[in-house]
């Protein structure tokens, strides 16, 4: 599998021209620098899971739209071959393992947490869900003001259009699958 930030790269560029948007325009609807829109184009920069995010909102597109290589058909994903998207110091990695399909309208991560890692996230479009089951370990999440204790096991469904986070509060690593289901025609 190519590296993610070429990957990256290639998408944003391909999007941008797609949409006839300057890095300028890009810069304008993202909240991303013009220079760092520009290194990630070129593969020169690590973008966070933060920064990829605010590109997919800014450009209406989801996540893994920027972070899985075009391509059709069936394929087999590895963990091992994916370049992961970190945050936190690299304490929390993401690895985007199906990305958004339009027809069925969601995308799946496999999310590791070191501990003491947190993921503030901002909130998704309106009426978009995320659906989290934990693998391993344990996993604090916070939705709007409401916080849940998870355990391997355990899952959660929530609306995902408002502020949450997710926190390694345990002495171990936690691990948990993600889909993130976006409403119909948003």
């Amino acid at each position: 599998m190519e590296h993610l930030n070429q990957i990256i790269g290639e998408n944003l560029k391909r999007l941008r021209a797609e949409r006839g948007l300057s890095l300028d325009a890009a810069s304008s609807v993202t909240g991303v620098s013009k220079s760092l829109l520009g290194q990630i184009e070129r593969g020169e920069a690590n973008p966070t899971i933060s920064t990829v995010w605010r590109i997919a909102r800014g450009l209406s597109v989801a996540f893994t739209t920027l972070v899985t290589p075009v391509d059709g058909g069936s394929e087999v994903v590895r963990r091992a071959d994916i370049d992961p998207v970190s945050e936190d110091d690299g304490r929390v990695r993401n690895y985007p393992v199906v990305p958004f399909d339009a027809s069925l309208g969601f995308e799946v991560s496999f999310i590791e947490v070191d501990p003491g890692g947190t993921l503030e996230a901002d909130p998704h479009a309106g009426g978009t869900q995320e659906l989290i089951t934990v693998v391993a370990g344990e996993l604090s999440i916070r939705v709007a003001d409401d916080e849940h204790e998870l355990a391997a096991g355990d899952s959660i469904r929530f609306r995902a259009d408002v502020p949450h986070a997710y926190r390694n509060d345990g002495s171990g690593l936690a691990v948990f699958t993600m889909v993130i289901a976006y409403a119909r025609g948003g």
